[in-house]
């Protein structure tokens, strides 16, 4: 502000005048004017920014619904292509489901045969037997335990379509228990000759598969 009596300076505040002790008064052209320019100033400053706050909210607002309205548009048709493919695998399922049934049941049929004794023959030392054997597919398991110091122990068996197994020990074989199997399928009764010769022990098993 200046003084209105000799132009110097002083701050808009001072009543007096710093220099020559002048009484400021509002009405030299001083601190009115310049308080009422920086008011407008701030007001048009307020203004603008308010205005920008404003177009900013707009903005984002619209941006917002535009990105919400994408969105619901994308999962509409993430969801039309979920149900045509549940559709799709419903069926692809059923369909398995059935291939699976039809494997089962022939899987079952398959299981349901399996391999049973039909007959068990027994005994010891030496001599000779002759027994029976039904048709199908027959499986013949044996075993036998030798006497000791013999070189001519055996166990064979033998049948009328010329089947066979056995087990034997040389001179210098090991005392010990021996096994064999053999299996054959027929369509008739089959006869079969069980041989033994100096044996502590032996065993022969008929299966049937059925």
């Amino acid at each position: 502000m200046k003084c209105k009596h000799c132009g110097f300076e002083n701050k808009n505040s001072a009543k007096f005048c710093t220099k020559c002790g002048e009484k400021m008064t509002g009405d030299n052209g001083g601190d009115t004017p310049v308080n009422n320019s920086n008011s407008t100033k701030y007001i048009i400053i307020a203004l603008i920014v308010v205005i920008i706050i404003l177009v900013a909210g707009f903005a984002y607002f619209a941006g917002t619904m535009h990105s919400n309205d994408s969105l619901q548009s994308s999962d509409n048709s993430q969801n039309n292509a979920s149900t045509s493919q549940s559709d799709s695998s419903s069926g692809d399922d059923a369909k398995t489901q059935s291939v699976s049934s039809s494997q089962s049941s022939s899987s079952q049929a398959s299981e349901s045969k399996s391999w049973e004794l039909i007959g068990t023959y027994s005994g010891s030392g030496s001599g000779s037997q002759t027994i029976n054997v039904p048709a199908g597919k027959i499986m013949v398991k044996l075993s036998a335990y030798p006497i000791k110091n013999y070189a001519t122990n055996h166990l064979y068996v033998s049948g009328s379509n010329g089947q066979s197994g056995g087990v034997d020990w040389g001179s210098h074989s090991d005392v010990e228990t021996r096994s064999d199997s053999f299996t054959y399928t027929s369509s008739s009764s089959q006869t079969f000759e069980i041989d033994y010769y100096e044996t502590v022990s032996w065993q022969v098993d008929f299966y049937r598969y059925q």
